[in-house]
């Protein structure tokens, strides 16, 4: 049996259908932060089970306590339950210890879980291509794709979440023999590229606005992002920008998912 959290979103939902398929047993676990947060829940959720995938959600408040609290109780509940073996999904830049933005989370809940005494499988991802899902609006109202960088020219590794889970199912289905970190490799496209290939898709060419450093904050607060997600993010953005977030760790997985095919599917929902 394998526990599987963050079923309703794009990693989760991929690694419980793949899982589906290759006919192996599995238990949904939500992903509402209240149900992550519950340890007594969740050491039930992986009571008996041979390995389970979780992750860690970006939840209101966006403070790092809170975060810290939602991966204080992952830890506690793989303890408690005793689970031989834990699927992280984590990301470059997880290496790291600050500097990241919301990856540093991951770096704390990835050294938490090697502390427990399970087999750890931390996958670490580059930039999903999903993330396109967060400009749509901005495209398809007034046909503007923001790039928050100097360039929009600069070939980005962009995995798409199907990979990520059949590399999850892979890893839950065939564990290690010890504690490692997955990293995974993907298809580059720069920015300019993602958006002629979106505005192909939608029927219109789109124009390509560059946002320097400088005006990050301001144009993630002008979307309505809160103001302490916002700052995170510009972190995160700055940590790109800056060449932190590198594929480091103890063997590589490549994915091979085009961009074009995530568009269709994303598109089509």
């Amino acid at each position: 049996m394998y526990a599987i959290t963050g079923v309703t979103g794009h990693v989760g939902g991929a690694t419980i259908r793949a899982l589906r398929e290759k006919g192996a047993p599995v238990r949904s676990v939500s992903r509402r932060e209240a149900d992550l947060a519950d340890t007594a829940a969740l050491t039930k959720a992986f009571d008996g089970c041979d390995g389970a995938f979780v992750l860690l959600p970006t939840v209101p408040p966006f403070t790092g306590a809170a975060h810290r609290e939602i991966a204080g109780s992952i830890v506690a509940a793989v303890r408690d339950s005793g689970l031989p073996h834990t699927v992280l999904l984590s990301s470059w830049g997880a290496d790291l210890a600050g500097g990241t933005g919301p990856i540093r989370w991951l770096h704390e809940l990835e050294n938490g879980l090697r502390d427990t005494g399970t087999t750890l499988t931390a996958i670490r991802s580059p930039h999903f291509q999903e993330k396109v899902e967060t400009v749509l609006e901005a495209a398809t109202g007034v046909g503007v794709y923001p790039v928050f960088g100097a360039s929009a020219d600069v070939p980005i590794p962009m995995v798409a979440t199907r990979d990520i889970g059949a590399v999850a199912a892979r890893a839950l289905t065939g564990p290690p023999a010890s504690s490692e970190i997955v990293v995974l490799e993907a298809p580059e496209y720069t920015e300019r590229q993602v958006a002629e290939a979106l505005g192909e898709r939608l029927g219109k060419q789109l124009q390509v606005v560059t946002i320097p450093r400088e005006g990050w904050l301001g144009a993630l607060t002008a979307a309505a992002v809160p103001p302490v997600l916002a700052a995170e993010l510009v972190a995160l953005h700055e940590a790109a920008e800056d060449g932190l977030l590198q594929p480091r760790g103890d063997r590589t997985v490549r994915c091979a998912t085009e961009i074009t095919e995530t568009l269709r599917t994303v598109l089509g929902a």
